[in-house]
């Protein structure tokens, strides 16, 4: 992987939102307060759609259902809106191969999400970003600190034989997106970029099993295969992530040992490499019914 290449940001995206950086944090945020459980959990199928003629899945397939609504003038990126969307709307949104997995859950999230722009910000993630320092940690003023606070569906947090583990997958994915998006575009960037983690989801264990990375217990490996669902806060789901977590850490650590010439890779840079390689797979994942991933 070290001799593979890895794409510089552009500020390019899956789907053309234009070029408003206001527009494109409310984006950001509001897609990844939903970015999560995208396989059925009884089943085993994943949400996918038709748009413009592509298939689309997995988170994509979200993406693709944003840009349709937007097209057709759905203010789904504001608060307001989302603070009273109705189940009704939100079934139009997702319209795909099945229903969204846990669209209750999703509409509930909304309300609440919502609820706190509207009262707080205007109804836009912006003035909330706006008002943080550009930083994940900002002795509390940092973007991530007051983001998994002001927004608790974003406290992606367990509890490991007595000791509080912080994960902060979604929280992390919405800001490293705003810095894809605007650092290019110089509209938005985040100064610590390089303190960001991987995205401990469910495709990126695929990834690490596939290549040999990662190695199952025997009967862990029965219940995943046989997509028998790992409960949350289970041992062995906090253990997939928190050592999905480390393992890309490592990884990008020797990647960038052997390309010193070259300006080091951040971690969610290695992370989409296994993302996008293998979120459309055959290869099961693990089930785990939750709002975090």
């Amino acid at each position: 992987m070290a001799y593979e290449e890895f794409p510089k940001p552009t500020g390019a995206m899956l789907f053309d939102f234009g070029n408003d950086s206001d527009f494109l944090i409310d984006l950001q945020m509001v897609t990844n307060t939903l970015n999560f459980a995208f396989t059925n959990f009884d089943t085993g199928i994943k949400f996918q759609t038709q748009y413009q003629g592509i298939n689309y899945s997995d988170s994509e397939a979200m993406m693709a259902c944003f840009h349709r609504v937007h097209n057709e003038g759905m203010p789904f990126f504001d608060g307001n809106f989302l603070a009273d969307i109705s189940l009704a709307d939100l079934q139009k949104v997702f319209d795909g191969n099945i229903e969204i997995p846990m669209i209750q859950e999703r509409l509930e999230i909304l309300h609440s999400v919502g609820k706190v722009l509207s009262e707080k910000y205007q109804g836009k993630f912006h003035n909330f970003v706006r008002d943080c320092e550009p930083k994940l940690y900002a002795n509390g003023n940092g973007l991530l600190e007051r983001l998994v606070k002001e927004f608790p569906r974003f406290e992606d947090v367990s509890e490991y034989n007595g000791r509080r583990v912080e994960i902060y997958k979604l929280a992390q994915l919405g800001i490293w997106g705003m810095h894809l998006t605007l650092m290019p575009r110089n509209a938005w960037a985040l100064k610590d970029a390089s303190m960001l983690t991987a995205f401990a989801d469910y495709i990126v264990p695929v990834g690490l099993r596939v290549t040999g990375i990662f190695e199952y217990a025997e009967e862990l490996e029965e219940q995943i295969n046989t997509l028998q669902e790992v409960k949350r806060d289970s041992q062995a789901e906090i253990e997939i992530r928190a050592l999905s977590l480390y393992s890309i850490a490592k990884l990008t650590e020797e990647i960038n040992n052997r390309r010193s010439e070259l300006t080091p890779l951040l971690m969610p840079q290695v992370d989409f490499r296994f993302w996008k390689s293998y979120h459309a797979t055959h290869w099961p994942h693990h089930l785990t019914k939750t709002i975090m991933y």
